[in-house]
């Protein structure tokens, strides 16, 4: 694949990239423009803006590498953003809300609308899993014409996106909206169907010509601490599914959900998740709300060992730690804080930690963490929700398939056959806990290698959108030739 810049090589970038001592073309040959603000009425004038009213053209260009826009515009955290250059010295450009606002505009002016591809191949194809994914590898494999059906678990098509993200996060309308599109497209949802229980994945590819395997990472890690077992201590993902849940099936009136309210909740860990179960547990009506960190409080700038454009780790005040500021007056983060023992109330339930707060130095090989005598703290609690992160998928639906050493599904690296002749993996379950952004990448990068796989040839885009027809690759080309001999004689005669 070639470089943006190699592509527009100049003789003037040859000469300035020598002057430079660069070897190869990058960001450092151009110049920076010293102007940071223009007149709106030249800015416009001049049609060079962004988008300039060139908002359709954008939502093509959009939609050719981001299968779900209306989804990372409202949930990712934006890593690009602190990768983008303009971050160096100013504020990023702000991309989570640009997509946002162009894929919001396409479907307000009806520019997307269903689109099925004009013919078939044949083939079919079994997703086991319909998180990002899982639907970004159906989305792009049906438009290559192969026929394809996604199971899910659950009663929603979503997976992640539709209960484990709140709702007033991520709308489910909006999400909903999506599944829809692509149904209409030709892609079937089959939906309460526990692969591994009901079917075996081995089922699956007697009746499909590729399976892929999207069951993301759900083992949760847990805390194995004495009075673990106390009621009133949950999964983050088991209270924030049950919430969603009740929420779109009787707005919380049924009762089949944890409830929150007038309890001191305690979230034990933070990220993305364990916010998310603040916000809703404020929403609940909890008595008190506090976060576990086990790590220190990040810089409110960038480390100089955290330089551009790794992910700045800075101090950030998400939806949550904001709202239980307004309503109990105080951040909820507790840094540096081991949690040591859940404590009994007599009748089996949780009333409280018992905590040590922990100092960290840095050393050659990292960093030491170690109890500081006399730090001991109780908090009360009668809510307790674990949101430390996931181990890796669970073993059920993945049936013979060969594991790493983090117990993921194995595939060589850079790409997502399984260890079984026509049976991939994408996402979480491949790769490891991550970002949605990351699933919706491994999707279209696996249904990229499945149509390969079957077809012999792909055109399908590679990562950045970029369509480049290619070859089945000659591992890949003889595994396939040892599944189905005569077919690939004849495709590769013709």
């Amino acid at each position: 694949m070639t470089d943006l810049e190699t592509a527009f090589w100049t003789p003037r970038l040859k000469r300035r990239s020598q002057r430079c001592f660069l070897t190869r073309p990058g960001f450092m040959l151009y110049d920076r423009r010293a102007e940071k603000y223009r007149n709106p009425k030249s800015r416009v004038r001049t049609g060079r803006s962004c988008p300039g009213e060139q908002v359709k053209e954008a939502l093509f260009a959009l939609l050719a590498t981001n299968d779900f826009p209306e989804v990372t515009g409202r949930v990712c955290p934006a890593p690009c953003e602190g990768a983008c250059v303009l971050g160096i010295n100013e504020d990023p450009v702000g991309i989570k809300s640009i997509e946002c606002a162009i894929i919001d505009r396409g479907f307000e002016e009806g520019w997307i609308v269903p689109n099925p591809p004009k013919n078939r191949t044949g083939k079919k194809i079994a997703i086991i899993g319909s998180g990002p994914a899982g639907l970004a590898a159906a989305n792009q494999l049906n438009k290559a014409g192969h026929t394809v059906t996604v199971y899910e678990r659950h009663d929603r098509i979503g997976g992640l996106m539709m209960y484990g993200i709140p709702n007033m996060k991520l709308d489910k309308s909006i999400l909903q909206r999506r599944v829809d599109l692509m149904a209409a497209e030709g892609i079937n949802f089959v939906t309460n169907t526990h692969i591994g229980e009901e079917i075996t994945i081995a089922d699956l590819k007697k009746d499909n010509d590729a399976v892929i395997v999207a069951t993301g990472a759900t083992v949760p890690r847990n805390l194995p601490i004495p009075g673990r077992e106390l009621k009133g201590i949950d999964f983050a993902m088991t209270f924030l599914h049950a919430n969603t849940k009740d929420l779109l099936d009787s707005n919380l009136q049924d009762g089949k959900y944890i409830s929150a309210k007038d309890k001191d909740v305690v979230v034990i860990g933070g990220g993305d998740t364990g916010n998310d179960c603040i916000g809703t547990a404020v929403r609940h009506g909890a008595k008190s709300v506090v976060n576990f960190e086990l790590l220190p409080a990040p810089p409110s700038e960038r480390a100089r060992d955290n330089p551009w454009p790794q992910w700045p780790k800075i101090f950030r005040v998400d939806y949550g730690h904001s709202e239980v500021q307004a309503k109990y007056g105080r951040d909820p983060r507790e840094y540096c804080v081991m949690s040591k023992e859940f404590v009994d109330d007599g009748n089996g339930n949780v009333k409280g930690i018992k905590t040590v707060r922990v100092e960290w130095t840095r050393t050659r090989t990292g960093w030491d963490m170690k109890q500081v005598e006399g730090s001991e703290q109780f908090f009360s609690a009668d809510m307790v929700l674990l949101s430390m992160g996931f181990l890796g998928p669970e073993d059920k639906a993945l049936g013979t398939l060969e594991r790493d050493g983090r117990k993921n599904v194995k595939t060589a690296p850079g790409q997502y056959a399984t260890s079984e002749p026509g049976i991939f993996a994408a996402g979480d379950c491949r790769r490891g806990q991550s970002l949605i952004v990351w699933g919706i990448n491994e999707g279209r990068q696996c249904a990229r290698e499945v149509d390969q796989y079957l077809m012999h040839s792909t055109r399908l885009a590679v990562t950045g959108g970029i369509v480049k027809r290619s070859k089945l690759p000659a591992e890949l080309l003889g595994r396939a030739e040892r599944a189905n001999p005569q077919q690939i004689s004849v495709a590769a005669s013709s």
